[in-house]
């Protein structure tokens, strides 16, 4: 069963999780784009791996590699849970 709702919450965890607490993070992220938070692709890899695992989805690589911001992400998940509720 799939989380109703993907955070931005949610993604700062995650993101920690697989980078550790130093990541910068803290503020409002939702513009900065990952390239300036420091992130590279495998990161987001990585990242969509435990988002998938977590919320019970399959992100596919575009859909991490066409976010270049936090809230894009953070949109393009919850486009995944509706879709995966209305299936």
């Amino acid at each position: 069963m799939t989380a109703n709702r993907f955070t931005m919450d949610d993604l700062r965890r995650i993101l920690r999780e697989g980078a550790g607490e130093e990541a910068g993070l803290d503020g409002d992220i939702d513009s900065v784009t990952f390239q300036e938070l420091g992130y590279d692709s495998l990161a987001l890899l990585e990242t969509g791996v435990r988002i998938g695992r977590e919320f019970g989805l399959e992100l596919e690589d575009d859909h991490l590699i066409d976010a270049e911001t936090p809230r894009q992400l953070v949109d393009a998940v919850n486009e995944l849970l509706v879709a995966v509720r209305a299936a």
